[in-house]
């Protein structure tokens, strides 16, 4: 089991937990606000993920041969999102980034909860990175 596999476990069970989608939205929105401010400088067009309904900024580092993102949005819901998205796949070796089976999106159902404006930009953010992580790794840096 790779860090990815954990931690998106630790979402399925942590999502278990609310019964009803209210409060699941209510849990993203507060993961959102717990996402660590990124600068105004780093809201820049070159970083924003094409595709999204909100503006939602990407930004991707390598430090210790692992991938480490940082992201905001000027959208509640899409920001908690991108936190998930955050903690299932930050902190992790780019190999295991491409490679990651992001199947606990739909265990916790957040799809299919999703306008489909939403949906789409759920999965270009998870597109894009993932192209980070690939860039990365064909570096060569990790």
């Amino acid at each position: 089991m790779t860090g990815i596999d954990a931690k998106a476990q630790e979402v399925i069970e942590e999502f278990e937990l609310f019964d009803d989608w209210m409060d699941k939205y209510n849990h993203l929105i507060e993961l959102g606000k717990s996402l660590p401010e990124i600068s105004d400088s780093d809201k820049e067009d070159k970083y924003l993920v094409k595709g999204c309904q909100a503006r939602v900024w990407l930004l991707a580092g390598l430090e210790n041969g692992k991938v480490v993102f940082t992201a905001d949005s000027d959208a509640l819901i899409t920001k908690g999102i991108v936190a998930l998205l955050i903690r299932v796949l930050s902190d992790q070796p780019p190999g295991d980034i491409v490679d990651a089976d992001l199947s606990f999106i739909d265990k916790i159902g957040l799809k299919e909860h999703l306008s489909q404006t939403r949906s789409n930009g759920l999965l270009n953010m998870i597109k894009q990175m993932k192209l980070y992580a690939l860039a990365y790794q064909r570096s060569g840096q990790a």
